[in-house]
């Protein structure tokens, strides 16, 4: 696992390290079940406190990204169905919500579409 931290980011570092991890979770880089390094270990090669880690640590597990096996350590999760599963979750979520708010579809929709804009770079 490579992780780097950029200090003159305007990004959080626990948002850099939750970020690249998920990254190279989806790609491919860091296969199923693949141990990550301990909160302190890495924190330490990082040179952030461990609550910062820890943060992106809980991120991850949040988004089914990664699991934590109590003691055996965090472990990369297989993201795909988590992470889709998660996704259609909050996509219901939000159309059930827009829907009793009195939104029609296309202003829903081009409700998420500016959320996106903002969200995404590219």
């Amino acid at each position: 696992m490579v992780i780097s931290i950029d200090p003159a980011s305007a990004v959080a570092p626990f948002e850099q390290i939750r970020v690249q991890v998920a990254e190279q979770a989806r790609g491919g880089a860091l296969p199923v079940g693949t141990r990550l390094p301990t909160v302190r270990g890495l924190a330490g090669e990082l040179g952030l406190a461990p609550n910062t880690v820890a943060r992106a640590y809980r991120e991850l597990e949040a988004d089914g990204v990664i699991e934590t096996r109590g003691r055996s350590g965090s472990f990369v999760a297989a993201v795909g169905d988590t992470a889709q599963r998660a996704a259609s979750e909050a996509a219901l979520d939000y159309a059930h919500r827009a829907r009793r708010l009195g939104l029609t579809r296309d202003a829903a929709i081009a409700t998420v579409l500016a959320a996106f804009d903002a969200v995404y770079d590219d």
